[in-house]
């Protein structure tokens, strides 16, 4: 059961909420402007959806689970994968930022770098140590070629 309830989309849900929660209750008179949050939110939201539903199709066609505690079947380092070693990670880093950006909540973009450190401790470090124990050198060259986020 905990493997189904400590999975990103819940961090990202939770780390949402409490961004909401800070806009709706603690908005402390801070602003982008409502055009420039509106646009720019909208532009991260859509770019890490469209990023992570690449990541998702690219993973499915290599026939491998993308669910961050299964085995790995394939080493996938084609597609979005050539940018970054966790599309999907970086997809959902860019709708937590959009969604800050979109509810004006200039306080919780301080929450961008903690969700970043909480998918690498809990999630990254230990799928990059699997991958390695099982693809070895391949991973290794995989890993110097292409950076973890960007």
């Amino acid at each position: 059961m905990r493997k189904w309830i400590d999975i990103p989309p819940v961090w990202l849900l939770a780390f949402l909420c409490v961004a909401y929660w800070q806009a709706r209750n603690h908005p402390v008179g801070l602003s982008f402007g409502p055009v420039w949050a509106d646009l720019l939110g909208g532009l991260f939201v859509g770019g890490g959806l469209l990023l992570a539903a690449l990541a998702l199709i690219e993973l499915r066609r290599n026939r491998t689970s993308f669910m961050p505690h299964d085995e790995a079947a394939q080493l996938v380092t084609g597609g979005v994968f050539k940018l970054s070693r966790n599309p999907i990670y970086v997809g959902d880093v860019m709708i937590l930022l959009g969604i800050i950006l979109y509810l004006d909540a200039v306080l919780s973009l301080a929450l961008v770098p903690i969700f970043v450190w909480v998918v690498e401790k809990r999630f990254i470090e230990k799928e990059e140590v699997r991958l390695q124990r099982k693809f070895v050198a391949r991973y290794v060259r995989y890993s110097q070629q292409t950076r973890r986020w960007l």
